[in-house]
């Protein structure tokens, strides 16, 4: 009988350990292919096919006029968006000035003062191969949708939560006024206690709700947060929107441990559980066959350049996007910079133009559990309050 060296043991199990902990997931046909492990997050982020050497994707014209953004003149100048991601992407500069040159966007470089990266730990982290496509995902497509915004990048020094949200805490001290997180975990008994980092006066926060279907994650269930599900949208051969349902990976459902805020309270479900936060609160195209073309060098399950990518990753930067307009047009005006997004986001669903401002998701699922599972006619915890028709839904949030 061959016995193992304790030696040996005593380094497998140190590595074993180790990787645990850090937790840098494998991928199973372009799926993160576990949740991470309590107090850890992970980015909700799906691959369709393999890379490719150009865009497969949709475009960032398409989906400005899919959801009405070209119907404004507004492109978010003046308004600083953070994207709060884990590990660090060598490569994001580069990679974004490759995504503005396809696609005829301005240049948004550090140079030019329109790109920072910041380390939120002060040291640069270690690179990620999944989380730098998370990161090339959510700067070029918040650049994407407010391309006159300058955008923070700042890099957690790993996927804790005690990271992420150091990360979000910096974000807001060097002047955001919109954080997008497009990562998540499971929720904890003690998440309350964190909520506070998201109680912050004229800055908005968004967050993606998952995608592993029903289930709810941290921090798209905090109450100060804009929670972010998914759809799949579809368009036709001139880039029109024809409808969308939800994805099914789209995360949604009640909290277990916070309460239903107030700007809840006007939209139960018959016959669901009362008293909890739902989630999502909005939705946005996720499904990974009606994605986002995202440039990406850094290589990723031996694979780089042009990948098409979905998942609630992909809504958060763009709702984020779409709120520094807001911003923009809000201090235009000579008002602040909106405060309470999620109560004035409910607000003007609940006004009689709910169905100009958002498209109303109502068919399609995220699970078998009934009537949690299932997207309806007005707020569902499938799909949220809809999707934005941005031209308008932006035009009322500016004079809310």
């Amino acid at each position: 009988m061959t016995r193992h060296h304790p030696g040996w043991l005593r380094i497998f199990c140190t590595v074993l350990a180790v990787g645990i902990l850090v937790f840098q997931p494998l991928m199973i046909q372009g799926t993160w292919a576990e949740r991470p492990p309590a107090g850890y997050a992970r980015p909700p982020f799906h691959v369709k096919g393999n890379a490719t050497t150009a865009p497969t994707g949709l475009s960032p014209a398409q989906t400005r006029h899919a959801y009405g953004f070209d119907l404004l003149t507004n492109q978010g100048a003046g308004q600083t968006i953070a994207i709060v991601d884990a590990y660090d992407d060598p490569k994001i500069e580069s990679d974004l000035g490759v995504f503005d040159t396809q696609f005829g966007l301005p240049t948004c470089t550090s140079s030019n003062g329109c790109f920072q990266k910041i380390y939120a730990s002060g040291s640069k982290p270690k690179t990620s191969a999944g989380w730098s496509l998370e990161i090339s995902l959510d700067v070029e497509w918040a650049h994407a949708i407010a391309p006159q915004a300058k955008i923070i990048l700042v890099e957690a020094a790993s996927n804790s939560f005690t990271n992420l949200l150091t990360a979000v805490d910096v974000a807001v001290q060097h002047g955001a006024s919109v954080v997008s997180m497009s990562f998540g975990g499971s929720e904890f008994s003690s998440e309350t206690s964190s909520d506070s980092h998201f109680s912050v006066n004229g800055v908005t926060f968004t967050a993606s709700s998952g995608d592993s279907g029903n289930g709810v994650e941290y921090p798209a269930v905090s109450p100060g947060v804009l929670g972010v599900g998914g759809t799949t949208l579809t368009i036709d051969s001139s880039g029109n929107y024809v409808s969308e349902t939800a994805w099914s990976g789209s995360g949604g459902g009640q909290s277990a441990y916070e309460t239903e805020p107030l700007y809840q309270a006007n939209y139960p479900i018959p016959n669901d559980p009362n008293g909890k936060r739902g989630v999502p609160d909005v939705a946005y195209d996720a499904n990974p066959s009606s994605g986002f073309s995202v440039y990406d060098t850094v290589t990723y399950q031996g694979q780089s350049g042009w990948f098409q990518v979905g998942g609630t990753s992909a809504g958060a930067p763009q709702w984020a996007a779409l709120m520094a307009i807001v911003n923009s047009m809000r201090v235009a005006a000579g008002k602040t910079t909106l405060n309470g997004t999620d109560t004035a986001v409910y607000s003007v669903a609940a006004a009689a133009t709910y169905s100009t401002n958002f498209h109303d998701i109502t068919s399609g699922t995220n699970g078998t559990c009934g009537t949690i599972c299932t997207a309806t006619a007005g707020y569902d915890y499938v799909t949220g309050l809809g999707s934005p028709q941005a031209n308008n839904v932006i035009t009322a949030l500016v004079n809310y």
